[in-house]
């Protein structure tokens, strides 16, 4: 049994209806304090969230300690009980936690196959988790390695080449919906990363008329002109919904933006012209309650699966490549992971050596006075070489024999008595 071990346990797009992930979600801004809250359920852990997913990687114990820990971490986040999140979770453990952080960071368990923001959202991940100064060194550079793959995935396939985003999948959905963009007036709410992407893939579809606004009026005012487009203040939403074809929010508030009431006004102006409403945020901009009403028609991030499956089986071939990669990655993860279980006992095994050696060289310089300094540098040197030449197959033996390494370890303890000192 190993005494320590990685574990996952998280909710995505695949596992957990948008009710349940937007209780979860943590934003860019809340990431910092929510990983103090995690501290107190779990010593070590790193949350990755994003629009569709939300995690929590830890070193669990063999008694499955630090899964119930971040289950009851989740469950008071979203202020959800136990018995009501847990089927929505998934738990990975040890080489199928790996894998799995090694497919998200590759963009294999996205949404949409091979989106770019994932990277970057791991990334992310892993330097917030660094300014805790608690996370140790196992969990950190597994998540290096995650990085390193989702670069090398990149790059030796074609599952990022003409990659979707959340946001141009919205974009085609609204295609869907009403056809040629270039007639219509789509409001953009929201002028992060999100709706700057919106923004220019919907001005990559032929739309002319793009309006946007955010709580940010300077954001705002730079990304409509940098698509020669408009920008309106966030107070005058109502106004700008009574012209709009097509609305996607995509804003980090945690509360509703457009409520029924804001919409029903601005549909009781325009009672004939329908309304599309795309809302790729998490939580939710949108409330739940506009998708009842006469001729508004409400998409949210659960509605594009039925275009993300299509997108992935059409880059079947270049995700049976990258999962090779994967493949190929975790092996060499886990023989690193195999190395670390038995570095206490090499090391125990190299300091005993050297406490032999040292003393040993001691008492022969005691006995030959007058070497010169050069003749005692040379005897040094012949001595450590000695002992690294004793030392490197047990060593070897000890990193390369796979689950057997803790068998070899306890008899490798035994038969060089690391639990008692050296001999002087």
């Amino acid at each position: 049994m190993r005494a320590m071990r990685v574990c996952v346990v998280g909710v995505n797009h695949s596992t957990t209806p948008i009710a349940i992930r937007e209780r979860l979600a943590i934003s860019v801004n809340q990431l910092p304090e929510a990983l103090l809250s995690l501290q107190e359920h779990i010593s070590q852990g790193i949350l990755l969230s994003t629009c569709n997913r939300t995690e929590v990687y830890s070193m669990d114990q063999a008694t499955g300690s630090g899964q119930n820990a971040a289950v009851d971490f989740l469950s008071t986040r979203a202020k959800i009980s136990d018995a009501e999140l847990r089927p929505y979770l998934y738990v990975h453990r040890d080489e199928a936690a790996v894998r799995h952080l090694f497919c998200v960071a590759s963009g294999l368990d996205s949404m949409v196959v091979g989106e770019h923001e994932i990277l970057g959202q791991v990334r992310h991940a892993l330097e917030e988790a660094e300014k805790t100064r608690r996370i140790d060194p196992p969990l950190l550079n597994l998540f290096r390695h995650a990085l390193r793959v989702g670069r090398r995935v990149r790059q030796e396939t074609g599952i990022g080449r003409h990659a979707l985003s959340v946001s141009s999948v919205a974009v085609d959905l609204a295609t869907r919906v009403v056809g040629d963009l270039a007639n219509c007036q789509i409001l953009v709410v929201g002028a992060g990363e999100a709706g700057s992407q919106v923004a220019k893939a919907a001005r990559k579809k032929g739309a002319s008329q793009i309006i946007v606004t955010s709580r940010s009026q300077e954001r705002a005012s730079a990304l409509a002109r940098a698509l020669g487009g408009t920008s309106v203040a966030l107070s005058d939403l109502g106004e700008a919904l009574r012209t709009a074809d097509i609305v996607i929010s995509c804003t980090g508030a945690p509360h509703t933006i457009l409520n029924r009431r804001l919409i029903e006004e601005a549909m009781s102006a325009r009672p004939q012209r329908p309304l599309v409403v795309i809302d790729i945020a998490l939580p939710r901009d949108v409330e739940p309650g506009v998708r009842q009403m006469e001729n508004v028609h409400l998409f949210d991030m659960d509605d594009l699966t039925q275009i993300s499956q299509l997108h992935q089986q059409r880059r079947r071939g270049e995700i049976q490549r990258a999962m090779q990669i994967v493949d190929a990655e975790v092996a060499k993860c886990l023989a690193w992971w195999q190395t670390l279980e038995v570095e206490p006992t090499v090391s125990a095994l190299v300091r005993k050596a050297e406490a032999i050696r040292q003393a040993q060289l001691d008492m022969t310089l005691k006995k030959l006075r007058g070497l010169s300094n050069e003749e005692r540098e040379s005897l040094e040197a012949m001595t450590r070489a000695i002992v690294k030449k004793i030392l490197h197959d047990p060593i070897r033996c000890l990193k390369e024999n796979g689950h057997s390494n803790e068998i070899y370890a306890r008899v490798v303890k035994e038969l060089f008595q690391l639990d008692r000192e050296a001999p002087r």
